[in-house]
């Protein structure tokens, strides 16, 4: 076993071996332009584009004509939310009450910061809290809905604690009222079944890069019919994708997608079983021997391969330190460089203090049991030590409760 070991993969995870030997070729034997259209280089790269469409839409239970590929999930959900809402808007630019869209409060920066975007744009946003399970639920989207709601956007699954929303019921909901419904799949495609007529999906986010394909590619589902969703185009200058998003295609990273997306549709049920066994084995000798820990989030409704838990009386800082052979996080990849507390876990109504001691271990394809019982060994050492400096650790054990505790100021 090497370390570092990798359980990291709810932020990046490696390429498939396989995924790589599909793209190898169109680095240079197939180079060509798929817009190319008037010799046999051009044929091939559109042939291979052709064949990555059919590969995702099979995943995802959709046609191959609604798949529009994207540098990745972040310019997908950019373009689906501002595409929708200034499609749909009730009034024109630059005025206010141009409708109203609801998301969550721990929903992923890439859909957050486009929603505040709009809200800037005259939108009406709002924001639901989930619960202490971190689950969204059809009921809490239902209270928020108005005559105005334009657009639903809630992630199918969060990245930082694993949970699973309703999507399909959201989905269900919102069809009855002619909304458009758009998820951030990015953890769930891949990982799960997916059927976007089934689940009632308007607009679907995903990348390649997190169900073991290349950075810098993605793709957005696109609903043809029943209703046909129409988009606004974020990114002008050439008319690919349909129109929806401009650029020369990125060929090598589609076909990595493709291959990425039809290995998972081969294995996901294999491997997911191999995965909530490996992830229940980590969360449940974790809680029985360390005492103040707990798993963040719904315990059952969570992907099988990523949990968040947090160790009471013990630094954060400390914590990621004293599991230095352990690539895991405290939070999202795109804000765990910061030294606040996960916005996730506070929206979940956890205090600072522990959500600065959560870790998020996210476990992969190649994730072996050995690592998982290497992992559980490091952060109990890590945890224990850690706790021998903590003061207010010992007055746990002697028994005082902290939270009455009144300190004075200086």
């Amino acid at each position: 076993m090497k370390l570092p070991i990798y359980m990291d993969n709810a932020a990046t995870s490696p390429c498939d071996p396989r995924v790589v030997e599909a793209m190898l070729p169109y680095f240079t034997e197939k180079f060509g332009n798929a817009g190319s259209r008037n010799h046999s280089f051009g044929w091939a790269a559109e042939e291979a584009i052709d064949i990555a469409r059919n590969q995702i839409a099979s995943l995802i239970g959709a046609n191959s004509k609604e798949i529009i590929f994207t540098s990745g999930a972040t310019e997908a959900n950019n373009l689906a939310i501002k595409g929708a809402a200034e499609m749909y808007a009730k009034k024109p630019a630059g005025e206010t009450g141009r409708g109203h869209i609801i998301t969550a409060q721990h929903e992923h920066k890439a859909v957050l910061d486009p929603v505040h975007r709009l809200k800037k744009m005259g939108f009406d946003v709002t924001l639901i809290a989930p619960g202490e399970d971190g689950v969204i639920y059809a009921s809490m989207v239902e209270k928020e809905l108005r005559e105005d709601t334009i657009l639903v956007s809630i992630m199918w699954a969060n990245n930082e604690i694993g949970t699973i929303n309703e999507i399909p019921k959201i989905g269900k909901l919102c069809k009855a009222r002619n909304i458009i419904v758009h998820t951030d799949a990015t953890q769930w495609v891949g990982k799960m079944p997916t059927d976007v007529e089934r689940d009632n999906i308007d607009l679907l986010s995903m990348s390649a890069h997190k169900i073991y394909g290349p950075k810098g590619v993605g793709a957005l589902y696109v609903r043809r019919r029943r209703p046909r969703v129409r988009l606004v185009a974020q990114l002008e200058g050439g008319g690919q994708e349909r129109g929806y998003r401009s650029g020369t295609h990125n060929i090598t990273g589609i076909v990595g997608l493709g291959k990425a997306a039809e290995l998972c549709s081969q294995e996901m049920d294999q491997e997911g079983a191999r995965l909530v066994k490996l992830r229940k084995k980590l969360e449940d000798t974790l809680e029985s021997r360390l005492e103040v820990s707990q798993v963040n989030g719904h315990r059952d409704r969570r992907l099988p391969h990523l949990t968040n838990i947090s160790f009471g009386f013990v630094e954060g800082e400390g914590l990621m330190m004293a599991v230095k052979d352990i690539a895991c996080s405290s939070g999202s990849a795109c804000t765990s460089a910061s030294l606040e507390p996960s916005y996730v876990l506070k929206a979940l109504g956890i205090g600072d203090e522990l959500a600065h001691s959560s870790l998020r271990l996210s476990l992969g394809r190649f994730t072996k049991e050995e690592e998982v019982d290497y992992a559980i060994d490091n952060i109990m050492t890590g945890v224990e030590k850690l706790r021998t400096m903590s003061p207010l650790y010992d007055m746990h054990k002697e028994g005082i409760d902290i939270s009455q505790i009144e300190w004075a100021a200086h």
